[in-house]
């Protein structure tokens, strides 16, 4: 579990750490401190006005208060308005990523108070500070301004924060702001596993700065690659340390198997029509990339995308497993996306009124209470309550005991979807194609060109597949291992009692608060199937399903009739995770890798990629609106050569190709 910092502020009003008995900045000027020892010896003005990436990449080893962050991020927008004045926006830096590792982050009460002292970083400021994460470990992806900045702030140790990563062999980092409290204070962190884990993940020619010139660190620095040498100091420090990394090294994150390549993403065709369509495009306007949608329906979110009211929470085991991870960060993601689309003037109906998951059986009662010993999780992310405290929470008594969402709640999908896309279209307009039934996907030496019935459209330089369950519909990719389920979802008539209910109640299924004057109640579980007729029965049953739990309670028992329901194939795989990543043909992995048979992971041979620029983008079930959105930066991060938002072992957890690989191990192909 990850704690805050403790501190106080001293007579000058500086945060002063108690555990480690150090100031947080200077007492004379942090802010000119921060711009003079981490900006200028890192030369950052003029290496925005020339890289050879349209994103540049500052990683810091301590965020503290955020200052050196906020600095940049101050001086990057003063970059931005130069290139606009001098008409120069196509050339220069164009996106800042900054990454941070903070294992004691500030409370927000304490971080805000901080940061009082710079008057003149409020309006950055005041945008991290609505943004500013809870107490999770791992990496918290936060974009500002339409995504021309974005802060990946890791909570957690700084040198496990990196093994964690996942990165190409390219390394993603071109600047290292190494902060922290002094070498004296904080030994621990000024090891030489964390220099050399530096290089890992730094590019060529990569440069860093910080404010000690402690010989130890000189010499770790030097050990690990860096070519360093002594500037002058601040103020009345007389020395600092500046460096270059001579060399970069082969490591990357992944095994060869488990490769995430980048892409030239020139003109990117993406099929399909909800949810996890939109999050792509979204993700790749943001980064200017052209790009156009493909979909067969005659309009947006006609797929599994189209409930009336979709709940959003993190799906949480009682263990830190991949799958916890993924839905844990993907869900407050979601979360910061979907009010900053509402704080933009884009607009979709919508209730963060939390989620109650109630314990209506035994095993789900032992399972709220493992969660609850393991103390994993954060409160602002779930808590147990009791039966009294769940029927308050609700506004209804139905007498069970459960863990709470607080942060949870429902949005219209149908209604997210267009927002996002006109949200996608309003930063990079794209071209939307409905009523169009892609049939065939050819590649030639000119691109990808998608077939209809009728006529060929292209080339296009990547390909990104997010039809739900017709996403096997191409001869590339029928091996793909679709599970559907088909769920149908009843709406029926709210009662006097019913409107009472204040939170979304998850039992085996899940039921809404009133909208519209109804309920949203289900949903059905059909696999093997991809029929979307809706069924008297399954109307029946979902009413069952939900008396056989609230028979006793009057929101319940007085419901009106069921008026209208939808069906739709939920397109899920046997792990219950999504996939996204590059198309993997079996036949070049069991050529490449066979040695995985034999139980060697090594003497591989190259893998054909007969498919390169083919991506898969599917599999997200029932939680597309809490998975799609940090999944969908995740695969653009990859083939976009920046840095990724989710760790190594989620990476691997969702790759196209982990399927193939474990049959391998196996020996089953």
């Amino acid at each position: 579990m990850i704690k805050n910092a403790h501190i106080h502020f001293n007579n000058l009003g500086t945060p002063f750490a108690n555990d480690f008995g150090d100031i947080y900045f200077s007492n004379d000027d942090g802010l000119a401190e921060s711009h003079y020892v981490y900006y200028e010896q890192n030369n950052i003005d003029a290496r925005l006005q020339n890289h050879d990436q349209p994103h540049f990449v500052i990683a810091e080893t301590g965020f503290g208060t955020g200052l050196n962050f906020l600095n940049t991020w101050q001086r990057f927008t003063d970059h931005l308005a130069r290139q606009q004045v001098q008409n120069q926006l196509d050339n220069g830096v164009k996106r800042l990523h900054f990454i941070s590792f903070e294992k004691y982050p500030l409370h927000i009460d304490d971080l805000n108070k901080a940061l009082q002292a710079w008057p003149s970083l409020s309006a950055f400021s005041n945008k991290l500070s609505k943004q500013y994460p809870i107490n999770l470990e791992g990496c918290h992806r936060l974009e500002f301004d339409n995504g021309l900045v974005v802060l990946d702030l890791y909570f957690g140790d700084a040198l496990e924060s990196i093994q964690a990563m996942s990165y190409p062999q390219t390394g993603i980092v071109d600047a290292w702001y190494l902060d922290g409290f002094a070498p004296s204070k904080k030994p621990e962190m000024w090891q030489q596993s964390l220099f050399n884990s530096m290089v890992n993940i730094s590019r060529a020619s990569a440069t860093l700065s910080t404010f000690t010139s402690a010989g130890f660190v000189r010499r770790g620095l030097i050990d690990a690659g860096f070519n360093t040498k002594k500037a002058k100091g601040f103020g009345q420090k007389r020395d600092m340390l500046v460096g270059q990394l001579e060399c970069v090294n082969d490591a990357q994150s992944a095994p060869a198997y488990f490769h995430q390549d980048s892409s030239a993403l020139k003109n990117v065709a993406v099929i399909g029509g909800g949810i996890a369509s939109s999050c792509i495009l979204y993700s790749l306007a943001k980064r200017g990339i052209t790009s156009q949608l493909f979909c067969q329906d005659e309009k947006p979110a006609m797929g599994a995308s189209h409930n009336v009211q979709g709940a959003i929470y993190p799906h949480l085991q009682a263990k830190n497993s991949p799958h916890s991870e993924l839905f844990a960060h993907s869900f407050l993601y979601a979360k910061r996306l979907y009010n900053q689309l509402l704080g933009s003037g884009f607009s979709f109906d919508y209730d963060w009124c939390g989620v109650l998951q109630h314990a209506v059986k035994k095993p789900l009662a032992d399972k709220h209470e493992n969660l609850a010993q393991k103390q994993l999780w954060p409160t602002q992310l779930m808590h147990n309550v009791t039966a009294e405290q769940g029927d308050e929470i609700a506004g209804v008594e139905t007498g069970y005991s459960g863990v709470f969402f607080e942060q949870g709640g429902w949005v219209n999908p149908p209604q997210l979807v267009n927002a996002m896309l006109s949200a996608a279209n309003s930063i990079n307009p794209f071209k939307s194609l409905f009523n169009c039934n892609i049939e065939q996907l050819k590649k030639t030496e000119d691109g990808w060109f998608l077939l209809t019935n009728s006529e060929q459209l292209g080339p296009f330089s990547d390909v990104i597949i997010c039809a739900g369950e017709h996403s096997d519909a191409f001869e590339q990719t029928k091996a793909l291992p679709i599970v559907g389920v088909r769920g149908q979802v009843s709406h029926v008539q709210a009662s006097e009692q019913s409107r009472k209910l204040k939170t979304v109640l998850c039992h085996k299924g899940y039921f809404t608060p009133a909208y519209l004057d109804h309920h949203c109640m289900g949903a059905t579980f059909e696999k093997n199937t991809k029929s979307r007729q809706v069924t008297a029965l399954d109307n029946q049953l979902n009413q069952e399903q939900l008396l056989s739990f609230y028979q006793q309670s009057e929101f319940a028992s007085t419901l009106g009739n069921i008026t209208s329901a939808k069906a739709a194939v939920r397109c899920t795989f046997i792990d219950h995770l999504p996939m996204a990543g590059q198309w993997c043909e079996q036949s070049d992995y069991i050529t490449a890798f066979a040695n995985l048979r034999l139980g060697k992971r090594y003497q591989y041979q190259q893998l054909t990629k007969s498919q390169q620029g083919l991506h898969i983008f599917t599999g997200f079930g029932a939680r597309a609106l809490c998975s799609a959105p940090l999944s969908a930066e995740h695969l653009i991060s990859c083939l976009n050569n920046e840095p990724r938002p989710l760790s190594e072992r989620v990476s691997q957890a969702i790759h196209p190709a982990r399927f193939i690989v474990r049959d391998l191990i196996r020996n089953k192909i």
